[in-house]
């Protein structure tokens, strides 16, 4: 645990300086409007606190931080953790559903590439794989709306949900062209290394003892292969988390998704720096509750496996 709020430190420090070094700052926004001063913007960089040194600035916007004070939104006056809160569901909803994609496709192709090694599927599997890692996610995005929203009408292009219709029915139409975006990637990484760990137990000795004992072919497959290789894929599920985190951001961006992606590169646009700040230390805490997760997963899973 030590670890980790080491980690948020760094994170915090890193983040911070970043922001406050960048050209520009927060400051850059009121020397647009007409007829603001010298005498004016240094008036406002007091009231904000940014004529003080840098050190000074992160201690006073560190100590709030832990006592749940995470600053306001130089955009609109509200908390930070009350923006974040507005934006939080969307992009939870689309990491849980794009999730549950990658989950179930990945782990059919690779299952299914190992028990057909080396057969057409395998390979197309493979060179499928590749493909996705290698196409930008914002391409694949572009060419799900053109192809599915404006030559086949099948999808939304984007947003939430159409004004005037609020039904589940039309919430799941535009959630299903930004969740298999965003799965994309997501289900290329997981079906190799699920082909990998399948290959790896499918020799293991008791496999070959469940085989000569006369046990069912698919029994074996199911309870005993699958089952283990599934184990190191719990690891890699928390690993994923800064992934899809990654990925929303830009599919968000894209499809025009009202969540975290989305408002982080609208504050970072305004340079509404406490807001920003705010997405980075909520997504590094996210990332870490994940690889948490991940390794208590792992004991649960694998009783030989102890937590020190």
């Amino acid at each position: 645990m030590a670890q980790y709020l080491l980690l948020l430190w760094l994170v915090s420090i890193i983040g911070f300086a970043v922001l406050h070094l960048a050209p520009g700052g927060p400051l850059a926004q009121f020397t647009l409007i007409p007829g603001m001063t010298a005498a004016q913007l240094k008036v406002i960089a007091h009231q904000m606190g940014l004529d003080r040194p840098l050190p000074v600035q992160y201690w006073e916007w560190f100590r709030r931080m832990l006592v749940g004070e995470w600053g306001r939104s130089y955009r609109d006056s509200q908390p930070v953790l009350s923006v974040i809160g507005a934006h939080l569901w969307p992009t939870l909803e689309l990491m849980v559903s794009s999730t549950i994609i990658a989950l179930l496709l990945g782990t059919w192709v690779g299952v299914l590439g190992a028990i057909r090694r080396y057969s057409v599927f395998d390979y197309l599997a493979t060179v499928g794989a590749m493909v996705a890692l290698s196409v930008p996610t914002f391409w694949f995005g572009l060419v799900v709306i053109y192809i599915f929203s404006v030559k086949l009408a099948w999808l939304p292009p984007g947003n939430l949900y159409t004004i005037g219709d609020g039904s589940f029915l039309d919430y799941a139409r535009h959630l299903i062209a930004p969740s298999l975006v965003l799965a994309l990637v997501t289900i290329a990484i997981w079906s190799r290394y699920m082909r990998a760990s399948m290959l790896e137990v499918v020799n293991q000795d008791y496999i070959r003892t469940a085989r000569a004992k006369g046990v069912p072919e698919r029994r074996v497959l199911i309870r005993h292969t699958i089952r283990n290789a599934l184990l190191p894929m719990i690891t890699i599920a928390g690993l994923q988390l800064p992934t899809l985190l990654s990925g929303a951001l830009v599919t968000e961006t894209v499809f025009t998704w009202p969540g975290m992606g989305r408002l982080f590169l609208d504050s970072i646009g305004y340079r509404d720096y406490p807001v920003v700040m705010g997405i980075l230390m909520f997504s590094a805490i996210l990332v870490l509750i994940g690889n948490l997760l991940a390794d208590v997963l792992y004991a649960v899973a694998d009783p030989r496996i102890r937590l020190d």
